[in-house]
């Protein structure tokens, strides 16, 4: 079994304002940690990946093609792989929460 503390990760800035990191994983799926400053914006893009999530902290606003969903702490969501879709912290704090992807995410581009 393996452990992982926020306080052990070494977050990467994937775009301004937005920071993430993995935090453990196995062959089936992946958990990353991310935190959204105020007014970052992760662009529309699309992974083959499922991803689920969970805030804690803060409030993002999914966009997708047809829809805005707005998520506060204590809301989970889910996103089906392959399905274009944008975050933005349009509020005054940041977002913190965790990300879930089956299957696992192997090198995604915003490490290198």
């Amino acid at each position: 079994m393996e452990r992982v503390s926020l306080s052990d990760l070494e977050p990467t800035e994937a775009a301004d304002g937005v920071n993430l990191a993995v935090m453990a994983g196995s062959e089936s799926m992946n958990v990353q940690h991310f935190e959204i400053e105020p007014g970052a914006v992760v662009e529309t893009h699309s992974h083959p990946h499922e991803q689920t999530g969970f805030i804690y902290e803060g409030e993002v606003v999914f966009v997708s093609e047809d829809d805005e969903v707005v998520c506060g702490p204590g809301d989970s969501y889910a996103i089906p792989g392959e399905q274009p879709h944008a975050a933005e912290n349009r509020g005054d704090e940041p977002v913190r929460g965790v990300d879930i992807f089956s299957p696992p995410r192997e090198n995604p581009s915003w490490q290198e």
